[in-house]
């Protein structure tokens, strides 16, 4: 890439990503001690990508979810899984109307632009398959007819830790389709000292006005197409996946045996398009190996498929991903 080019993409990053420092100002006003999930958050929203959110109850998942969509001046959906939920109740159904003795089409929740799947691991896999189609493809059947969904679509999915009681394992399929598996940890000592002073005062989402408008998200997501990726970086992406599938190749024998699957083309995609949009966030028209690092364990975790034997040496998908970056060489 000529010097001019670098230059120009700057110059448009530059004026396209003003509403990324207010916008995260805002959600930290509200959203104490979640830094981290912010940032990721956005980055996945800039990526186009949909995002997996995992951690016990309490820790402002859905609360985050709704300040992002009351900043952004787009439609807004909150479903709640349960497990008496129909693929019907997500996407819609045709109803008979008895006046024209025709069938018409009603949508479902799923025709918004943000969608906080709650708790979706609280219902069983044919619902949570129903959504295979909008996430991947952007569109959805209704009986013979398919429904393009508006852009920017975005789905932010929580769930609660497999182990607690009434939760179904989401297909792998459906799992893939997420870009990013975060898992939402406790706040520290600090941050949690400033979460009991700062929710003496209760927040008024209502009285929230939008900062940010869809066409802001739109024109960020095809700017983030152009960043450039250096061959070098490429290179390191490669290794990193490539040594999931063949760790002996890479000098990674404790993790032969270990890993029974390793990570599709599906991770390798993702992980340059997620390291675009913090290297958007970051002002910068080209992303750096930092940037695969910041975002790699999430993109990663949920792609890994461990064996038996590493469930008996309770090894975890973290565990491999440390290894990965500890061994293969940074460029």
């Amino acid at each position: 890439m000529s010097d001019f080019s670098l230059t120009e993409i700057n110059e448009r990053i530059s004026k396209t990503s003003t509403f990324v420092g207010p916008l995260k100002n805002d959600l930290n006003n509200v959203i104490v001690g979640q830094e981290t999930l912010i940032n990721k958050i956005l980055i996945c929203m800039l990526a186009n990508g949909h995002m997996l959110l995992e951690g016990v109850p309490g820790l402002a998942k859905t609360l985050t979810v709704n300040m992002l969509a009351k900043l952004i001046d787009t439609k807004f959906q909150r479903i709640q899984f349960t497990p008496d939920m129909l693929p019907a109740d997500l996407l819609g159904t045709l109803i008979y109307n008895q006046k024209n003795g025709g069938f018409e089409t009603r949508k479902g929740p799923i025709f918004s632009n943000i969608i906080l799947a709650d708790e979706i691991n609280r219902s069983p896999a044919k619902v949570q398959s129903a959504l295979l189609e909008a996430m991947q493809e952007r569109q959805v059947t209704i009986g013979k007819n398919t429904f393009k969904l508006d852009a920017p679509f975005l789905v932010l999915a929580t769930q609660n830790p497999i182990e607690q009681e009434g939760t179904y394992p989401l297909p792998e399929a459906q799992v893939d389709r997420f870009m990013f598996k975060l898992r939402v940890e406790y706040p520290d000592r600090d941050a949690e000292r400033h979460i009991i002073r700062h929710n003496i005062r209760s927040v008024n989402l209502n009285s929230i006005t939008p900062a940010v408008s869809a066409k802001d998200i739109i024109d960020a997501q095809q700017i983030i197409h152009d960043i450039y990726v250096d061959e070098k970086v490429e290179d390191y992406v490669l290794d990193l996946v490539s040594a999931t599938r063949y760790p002996s190749r890479y000098k990674l024998e404790d993790l032969v045996g270990i890993i029974d699957f390793g990570v599709s083309p599906r991770a390798t995609i993702n992980l340059i398009r997620a390291a675009k949009a913090r290297a958007f966030t970051e002002n910068r028209g080209y992303i750096t190996p930092e940037d695969i690092r910041y975002i790699g364990a999430d993109v990663l975790r949920h792609r890994i498929i461990l064996s038996y034997e590493a469930e008996a040496e309770e090894l975890t998908s973290e565990d491999v991903i440390h290894r990965l970056f500890e061994v293969i060489e940074v460029p």
